[in-house]
This record gives structure tokens, sequence and C-alpha cells, in this order.
């Protein structure tokens, strides 16, 4: 009897040292494809970050102007402003920048907003873009993002506490719990590894954090963007550098200007629709939603050529911080890798 039970047990030992290879085979997969899922395809990539010079509107804006703090300010503009539209365009773009920083555009009426940014020459809003800053040198900010992937639209969104620096690029991100892919982290430092990030999945599978690359075969399961898309300044540069093709197609204003309250993020959102679509556009449709207080998109949707949303982005509090190298640590006590 002592020996058939010995059997017994050792032909579970076996089923079972059979079955955790291939447990940790499905982890080491699942994570490889989660963790490197914020890649874009390269054309795309090449289309968002290409920029032309025909245009003022088409230029590609940077991240590396003055720095600009949450608390930067300006005194209001005298212009009333219903008159601006009346000002040349320099004027106009130096009206908008005070008027931002002033406070002056976050407290006018959604009425008196649309008046106003209907009024003024179409380069006005490139032109008040494009002088930036579009972002800051170092900040954290939330922000909520879904992305239409292999035909299915997310039921849930992402919720990401993001931590940037510029120069040079590095990135922390946590995937929060209200959210979808809640506890994954992600760490990148260009002057590490430029071309790997380093993550895990949350969960009972965080111990199983792993490099992997940016561009990798398994790339695209929740984002067709990489880790370094990551930011307030590139939705602003993909404008941008789209801003010829716009002109050529005739479009020189927005299709629909209103103002919106997204998430809790108020904005003027300007609606953009191409003759054609994709391939030949990042999208059929896009809704751009301005920040009222510095010159960035703080709001995106993105639709295809059959009306389908396929991409939703909203930043929600962003704060500039200077942080100490822990921020982008595996070790750092506060991360779970």
């Amino acid at each position: 009897m002592h020996r058939a039970r010995q059997r017994r047990q050792n032909r579970k030992l076996i089923r079972a040292s059979a079955w955790v290879p291939s447990l940790l085979a499905a982890i080491a997969l699942s994570a490889l494809s989660a963790l490197s899922a914020l890649s874009m395809p390269a054309s795309a990539q090449e289309a968002a970050s290409t920029a032309t010079a025909a245009l003022p509107t088409s230029a590609a804006t940077s991240a590396a102007g003055p720095a600009l703090s949450a608390g930067a300010t300006s005194a209001p503009p005298k212009t009333p402003a219903a008159q601006v539209g009346k000002l040349p365009l320099d004027g106009q773009v130096r009206w908008l920048s005070h008027a931002a920083l002033s406070g002056m555009l976050a407290n006018m009426s959604d009425a008196a907003l649309v008046s106003l940014f209907r009024s003024l020459d179409p380069l006005a809003l490139p032109r008040y873009l494009k002088d930036g800053p579009n972002g800051y040198p170092s900040y954290e900010f939330t922000m909520l993002r879904r992305e239409r992937i292999h035909g299915r639209w997310p039921d849930q969104a992402d919720h990401m506490l993001v931590r940037i620096t510029r120069d040079p690029l590095r990135v922390y991100a946590r995937w929060l719990p209200d959210g979808a892919h809640a506890g994954q982290e992600i760490l990148y430092d260009e002057t590490a590894r430029p071309n790997e990030m380093y993550g895990h999945l949350g969960g009972l599978l965080k111990v199983i954090a792993l490099w992997t690359s940016l561009n990798g075969a398994l790339a695209h399961s929740q984002s067709r963007h990489s880790i370094r898309d990551l930011g307030t300044e590139y939705i602003t540069q993909q404008f941008l550098a789209e801003g010829k093709k716009f002109a050529d197609a005739g479009i020189t204003r927005a299709n629909d200007i209103e103002v919106k309250t997204i998430e809790g993020a108020r904005v003027v959102a300007f609606t953009y629709e191409t003759p054609s679509g994709q391939p030949e556009f990042y999208a059929k449709k896009e809704i751009l939603g301005l920040d009222l207080r510095r010159p960035y998109f703080r709001t995106a949707e993105s639709f295809d050529n059959n009306g389908k949303i396929f991409e939703s982005i909203v930043f929600q509090n962003i704060v500039p911080k200077t942080f100490d190298n822990t921020a982008f640590n595996p070790r750092n006590p506060a991360y779970n890798f």
C-alpha cells in the first residue's frame, strides 16, 4: 500500500514538473507581449515625427523651449478678445500666449472662446503651438488612454501615472488600480539602454520583470506607440508635422470649434476632418483639445475611415517636478520591480 501511494505521488510530481515550464513559458510570452506594447509601427512613427518646412503649420515643435513652470504667469493682454482677429499674425500669437499665461483664456466663457478662435488667422494656432514649449523639461502627469487594437475597443481605459525627464529622456510609468492593466510598471532610460525598456505585468506576475525591445515582434498588443511618445509633446508634434498635408488637402481651418470638459479638463476642441483619411493621414478625423493655460493639446480623439474611434488620450493632472535618480531606478522601494 505504501509503494502504491508512493507511485501515485511520483506520477503527480512528474505531471507537475512538466506543467511548470509550460506555465513559465506562457507567463514570459505574456510579459513580452504586454511590456512591448507601447511601440509604434515604423510607418506611423515616421509620419508623426517627420516635419516639413513648406508652411509654418508643418514645422516640427521643440520640447526644448524655454522652461515653463506651472506657476508661470503673464499680464493679461490689453486688446479685447473681440478685436484680436484684426491684429497681424504675430500680434495674434503674442496675444494668445499672454492670454493663456495670465489665466484670461481659462476665465472666458465658452461662447467667447469659440468666437475668439474662429476669428483668428488660420496660422495663429499652429504658430502658437510651434513657439511652445509643449511640455516641461521634467514633469509628472496622470492620463487616461484607450486604443483600438486588432479591431477591439477596450471596455476600460488605462489610467497611468507617468514621470518624465526630457534631457536625457527617462520615463517611469505605472498603471493605476482603477484602470485597465492595473499594476503594470515600465522604466526607460535612454542613457542606459536606448532600445529597451524594463517592466512587469503587475499582480502575481510582478516577480517576473524583464528587459524587452522597444520595437519587438510582440510589440503591439496594447498600443501603437512607443514609450518614447509618452507626454504632452507628442500630440502637438504630430499635429504640426501633418500641417503641410492638411494645407495640400485644402484644410486651413478646423471643421468645428467648441469648448468641452473631458474627464475634468476644460479645453477648446478643434475638429479636423480630411477628405482622404488613412493611410495618407494619421486619422480620417481628429478632435484635439487645447489646454487653456499652456501651448499644448490636452486631449485627443482619433477616428478611422469608417468613423470609428481608434484612439483616445486625456492628460489629467500635469505637474512640473524635479526627480532624482531613484525615480528611474527599479530598486526604488516605492516600485514593484
